[in-house]
């Protein structure tokens, strides 16, 4: 044991770059560990007091107007990472202001269009994926989530860029402790699924203008009050900033339809009450990636300066170690869960039980991709947003084409293995592409010198 603290404690001393990433997650996963612990917590109320098919009506409901939103946002915080962070580090704080400007002014104008066609589509949406017409107010009422979002990911990008992890924790918990206090109320006083509705609309808001405000304040401290009067005519070519934002929201999209999208998907193929099963074992599923996915935030700015110094060296120490503490995250919670699951189902109702065994395939799947999340980041950082695309989109194909064979027939089981072998598959390809390019790059350099 003393060994092992030695070599834990020299990595520590020795590793700067790792102190940072870890130190900047720590903001993170700390408020989302309570975070997720609410938001399990004010499921449970919502499930025991609106029942399984008024539950998985709700899922839809915000799924459908959630996936609307993600649809037109462009990823602009990856945008914001790979073009201003680049300018950041190299302290071009003039450049770095016209990215954000360009990054604003386009996420707005997304976000106005995106609320104009939920509200034109969400009769479809009530329609054939709720299968209640009379839910339809409420698609339109939590579809205010779009403007109260106008420049979230725009925002979130500034903050992860200027290393404000701290306050991102600060709003995420906020929002958790404001939606599951009025849930908590809602299921006291027997709230309707209205009340339920507007309780997770309000939280919604606060993660959409809390950053945005939280970005301007940083911004004027950071690059000065003038930051927005920036020119763009420095700025690279509009072919440039187009293709890599283009590319980056359509690898976004194919992410969305293959994994963000499945209540929907079992909603069109099955019942409310399917969607409520599959949403539960999604939300037990989720704890897996709640840890590890703070560093996806933290390690992709890390990854594009590396990148940008070419210190690959130090990017594939990065890599190594917290592939590493994702690894045996992974595993820990996968043995929990066999053994413990069904007992943690049973919490939310008896009727949940039968959700195990999608449960445990959802967990083989989201495993993989949790032990390397750095996949498509890495591409990303490297430039190369096309890669993900054409990948995620092959793979994404199959997937949903098997979806309307496979579910009818297997149910929720079978939806959660064509989700689980999609993450295999596509996370392969991409980790084996993007250590490839380090590779590569590596070699470049040493036939230079």
């Amino acid at each position: 044991m003393s060994l092992i603290h030695k070599k834990l404690r020299d990595i520590w001393q020795n590793d700067p770059l790792l102190r940072r990433v870890l130190r900047n997650t720590s903001y993170l996963f700390s408020s989302q560990a309570i975070v997720m612990v609410l938001s399990l917590g004010q499921s449970i109320l919502a499930t025991r007091l609106l029942g399984t098919d008024a539950f998985g009506a709700l899922v839809v409901i915000m799924t459908f107007a959630s996936n609307v939103n993600r649809l037109f946002s462009f990823r602009m915080s990856e945008f914001i990472i790979n073009f201003m962070g680049k300018e950041m580090a190299t302290k071009n704080y003039t450049r770095a202001g016209a990215f954000a400007k360009v990054a604003g002014l386009t996420e707005c104008s997304t976000s106005i269009f995106a609320f104009i066609v939920l509200m034109l589509i969400a009769p479809w949406g009530a329609q054939f994926f709720a299968k209640d017409t009379a839910l339809l107010p409420y698609f339109y009422l939590y579809g205010v989530i779009i403007l109260t979002n106008f420049a979230t990911e725009t925002a979130t990008g500034i903050l992860q860029v200027t290393n404000k992890f701290k306050i991102q924790a600060w709003i995420n918990l906020a929002q958790s402790i404001l939606t599951a206090s009025l849930i908590l109320v809602a299921f006291l006083t027997h709230g309707s699924l209205l009340f339920v509705l507007w309780a997770y609309l309000l939280g919604k808001c606060i993660t959409g203008l809390g950053p945005i405000i939280a970005a301007l304040v940083v911004l004027n401290k950071k690059l000065g009050r003038d930051w927005w009067k920036a020119p763009l005519v420095d700025l690279p070519s509009f072919k440039v900033m187009a293709g890599f934002t283009v590319s980056t929201n359509l690898s976004g999209t194919v992410k969305l339809l293959v994994s963000e999208s499945e209540p929907l998907l079992v909603g069109l193929l099955l019942n409310n009450t399917a969607v409520a099963l599959y949403k539960i074992a999604l939300n037990i599923a989720t704890p897996l990636m709640v840890p590890i996915s703070q560093f996806i935030n933290t390690t992709f700015p890390e990854m594009t300066r590396s990148i940008a110094t070419r210190k690959w060296k130090e990017l594939k120490q990065l890599l190594r170690r917290v592939t590493m503490i994702s690894g045996a995250w992974t595993i820990l919670f996968s043995i929990v869960m066999l053994l413990f699951g069904k007992w943690i189902l049973s919490i939310w109702g008896s009727e949940y039980v039968a959700a195990y065994s999608t449960m445990m395939i959802l967990i083989a799947g989201y495993g993989v991709s949790n032990i390397f999340f750095w996949n498509r980041s890495l591409l990303l950082s490297f430039g190369r947003a096309n890669i993900p695309l054409y990948i995620l989109a092959s793979v994404a194909v199959v997937k949903c084409a098997l979806a309307f064979v496979v579910v009818p027939v297997f149910g929720i089981n079978g939806e959660a293995a064509l989700l689980s072998g999609n993450f295999v598959l596509s996370v392969g390809l991409l980790v084996a592409i993007g250590l490839a390019m380090i590779r590569k790059h590596e070699q470049l350099e040493l036939t230079v010198e």
